[in-house]
């Protein structure tokens, strides 16, 4: 082989090394956390309010969700965060509030942001969580049986880092009928029951930490 090719040869092999190199250091970057929950100084509380209760708390940004039965519940819950070190920037917070005995989530939820800032529904990236977090098996899909998997009520989507302090009320409504299987958290429930956890989530649905508030 002459000098010349073998140079050739060897600034290829370099090439590809540094594309390698640089590969796997995009990765690392892509799929770690730009900071830890510790960095946001969270803070949070869960109580049971009346439709009253509720409507204060929410401070007429919006309604409570409409309550039909005495035995439903309203679930009051406030999440506060420092600003973070660096924003969202494409990625978001996911608040979830679980029912532990069932792993279901509550299908309505009120909360006094704007809608630009908070969202209320789900996303299969949520399926991701579960694989990481098995205390938190209620953040994904229901399996329904027959290969058939349906959402489990919705979650909060934050995606303005500045939305805190969030105050949010959800519904758990009071299934008279046994037989039924909602695929919603339902009336009645305590306290113990709840877990509330916030996870961040990166602009490619990259599951960056989460971090149980309650429960």
């Amino acid at each position: 082989m002459s000098w010349r090719r073998a140079r050739s040869s060897l600034a290829v092999i370099v090439t590809a090394a540094v594309v390698v190199a640089g590969m796997a250091a995009w990765r690392w970057t892509h799929n770690h956390p730009p900071y830890g929950p510790e960095a946001l100084s969270i803070s949070s509380s869960l109580s049971l309010v009346s439709y009253a209760e509720a409507q204060a708390a929410l401070g007429g940004k919006t309604d409570p969700p409409l309550v039909s039965d005495e035995r439903d519940q309203l679930v009051l819950g406030r999440v506060t965060w420092q600003p973070p070190p660096e924003p969202l920037d494409g990625g978001h917070f996911a608040i979830f509030l679980i029912d532990k005995r069932t792993n279901r989530k509550p299908g309505d939820v009120a909360v006094s942001a704007p809608q630009e800032a908070v969202s209320l529904g789900s996303a299969g990236v949520e399926n991701r969580i579960v694989e990481r977090y098995a205390w938190l098996r209620g953040a994904g899909d229901v399996d329904v049986g027959d290969n058939r998997w349906r959402s489990n009520g919705n979650r909060l989507g934050v995606y303005d880092e500045t939305a805190s302090p969030l105050t949010f009320v959800a519904l758990f409504p009071y299934v008279a009928d046994a037989a039924r299987k909602p695929t919603v958290a339902t009336a009645p429930v305590g306290m113990s029951d709840l877990l509330l956890a916030l996870v961040y989530l990166g602009p490619d649905g990259q599951v960056y930490w989460a971090q149980r508030l309650q429960g």
